[in-house]
């Protein structure tokens, strides 16, 4: 046998001179070492992305703007709630935002056909957040409806709706934010803004008159002053309007504009914001004399549709200052009619010729329904 002496020589761990090598030591700093040096490269690289990320071109489109946009919108809520006044330089800069473009793909993701795994979810969730009254649908089940599209113009049940006795009425749901006489060139869009009555109407091209004052040239009779009533509807509301009384239209004009919010506090912040909008004008006669009913679009409004009117095409490309105008045959309208659709809310203005004593039935801030009186049956009786 061997003796304990050189069986213990032949061990690494007990022969010093072993020891001293330690081979396994430098490799596992050599590992270390290479390890960190990777982990530190990596840290860097993934810290340049991140600055890459928000640096670049795309950056501006996909995030800053929209952060910008939410930011410059909810601070506008904040100082119409103190009656901050804002100035042209802070308007221009809220219309360069591109709502146009915005609105166009919001039209087309709202045309798309839902799976009908996920319709209830979808609608279900919309109609919590804007708190629709399901129960006034013609048709209730929400598998019914293909799009978002569909379910924004949904129709109502028969009897949801009485139309009123009264000679003009309520021509959708919503929120009045202005009623009244417009005695004036200038209009109030709400209490102390304005907007100028010919800016929003255009060229007088369809009367046969020759008064060179834009106010008097729209009445039939001298005697008469003009009306207004200024509808909000609400994401929530019933998106159809409907004739507001018996009318004939003989002239259309469509004003290819901006597509900005009508929220009622954007309204009390830009003058003007009706005239800025796009917007389709019927014009015509009523039993006074003038009448006139706009519909005016707004951010993520995909399109305006009128259903005697195929010809009109809304929110489409080209130049935004493009005025489209032709000549109507005597299109004939009875009360409570269905006239057109918002893919979403907007608003819908009455400009119209009646005697100095025309009375509203409301105020401004009040909800209406579509065949809502606008003034009293009995006044209006003979």
């Amino acid at each position: 046998m061997f003796p304990p002496t050189r069986i213990r020589s032949c061990l690494p761990v007990t022969n010093p001179m072993f020891r001293r090598i330690k081979p396994h030591k430098p490799f596992r700093q050599t590992v270390h070492n290479q390890t960190k040096s990777v982990n530190t490269t990596y840290s860097t690289q993934s810290t340049q992305i991140q600055k890459t990320k928000w640096m670049n071109l795309r950056a501006i489109f996909t995030r800053w703007m929209p952060l910008g946009s939410v930011i410059y919108v909810g601070w506008c809520y904040i100082r119409a709630s103190v009656n901050y006044e804002v100035s042209k330089v802070e308007i221009k800069f809220y219309e360069m935002f591109p709502f146009r473009i915005t609105s166009r793909l919001w039209g087309k993701l709202a045309a798309c056909e839902l799976p009908l795994s996920i319709r209830s979810f979808v609608y279900g969730t919309y109609i919590k957040l804007f708190n629709v009254n399901l129960d006034e649908a013609a048709v209730p089940d929400l598998k019914y409806y293909k799009s978002l599209s569909a379910f924004f113009t949904r129709a109502l049940r028969d009897g949801a709706r009485f139309i009123s006795s009264a000679p003009c009425v309520s021509p959708c749901d919503g929120v009045v934010l202005n009623c009244g006489p417009a005695d004036t060139d200038k209009i109030e869009q709400v209490k102390g803004v304005t907007y100028s009555l010919e800016e929003f109407l255009g060229e007088n091209k369809w009367s046969t008159g020759d008064n060179k004052n834009y106010y008097n040239s729209l009445l039939k009779n001298k005697n008469n002053i003009l009306h207004q009533c200024i509808i909000y509807l609400a994401p929530g509301d019933y998106h159809r309007f409907h004739s507001p009384c018996d009318w004939t239209s003989n002239f259309r004009r469509h004003f290819s504009g901006k597509l900005l919010s009508v929220n009622p506090w954007m309204a009390r912040l830009i003058p003007g914001l009706f005239t800025m909008n796009e917007r389709a004008v019927y014009i015509g006669e009523w039993k006074h004399g003038f009448f006139s009913m706009t519909a005016v679009g707004a951010t993520n409004v995909g399109s305006i549709e009128i259903y005697s009117d195929p010809d009109l095409k809304t929110n489409t490309k080209g130049k935004r200052n493009r005025i489209d105008e032709i000549q109507l045959h005597k299109v004939s309208f009875k009360k409570g009619e269905l006239f057109g659709q918002f893919n979403m809310g907007s608003t819908i203005i009455l400009l119209f010729e009646a005697p100095p004593d025309f009375k509203f039935d409301m105020n401004a801030g009040d909800r209406v329904q579509v065949g809502q009186g606008l003034t009293a049956a009995m006044a209006e009786a003979r």
